[in-house]
């Protein structure tokens, strides 16, 4: 392949696809915050983490984008248990290198893919658990409760729409 071939292959040639009305907009952002504002409720009222950043992300897809196969409760629950589980791994191994950051996100994109449970923002579990020095608790709350309660509202929220209709597949 030639620079050239290479270099053109950058320039993108269409529009963005995207169609999105106000009331979607809405709708989405109310997905998100219900999501979020019960996260935030049941970690105030156990003194367990229920919430990480990553979740904010998942949030997006879920309720932004419910259609895409990266936002089905598969990838949700699944791409984060997956490689919130291996950032967990090599770092219980490893320690906090920033090559074991490195390898932690790379093995999560090759385990979610391999599995089918490919969902982006699971790819921040590996460095959220290794800077933190996460427990192997962690993979239970806040990851796979909280990935189900984002899943949970998602169900509600979106089926509620006339126009939506979520999941598009389970397994």
């Amino acid at each position: 392949m030639s620079s050239q071939t290479y270099w053109s292959k950058m320039k993108g040639a269409g529009r963005s696809p995207l169609k999105v009305s106000a009331k979607t907009a809405i709708i989405s952002a109310a997905g998100g915050f219900i999501a979020i504002a019960i996260l935030a409720w049941l970690t105030g009222l156990t003194g367990q983490p229920w919430i990480m950043a990553p979740f904010g992300a998942s949030c997006v897809l879920a309720f932004g984008v419910w259609e895409s196969p990266l936002s089905q409760p598969r990838n949700i629950i699944g791409g984060h248990f997956i490689s919130t589980m291996t950032g967990l791994l090599l770092f219980h191994l490893f320690g906090q290198g920033l090559i074991v950051l490195a390898v932690g996100v790379a093995l999560a994109i090759l385990f979610m893919m391999l599995t089918k449970t490919t969902h982006p923002p699971a790819g921040a579990d590996p460095i959220v658990v290794i800077l933190a020095g996460s427990g192997w608790s962690f993979l239970f709350t806040p990851v796979l409760a909280g990935s189900v309660v984002i899943v949970l509202v998602a169900l509600l929220v979106n089926n509620a729409i006339r126009q939506r209709s979520y999941p598009t597949f389970w397994l």
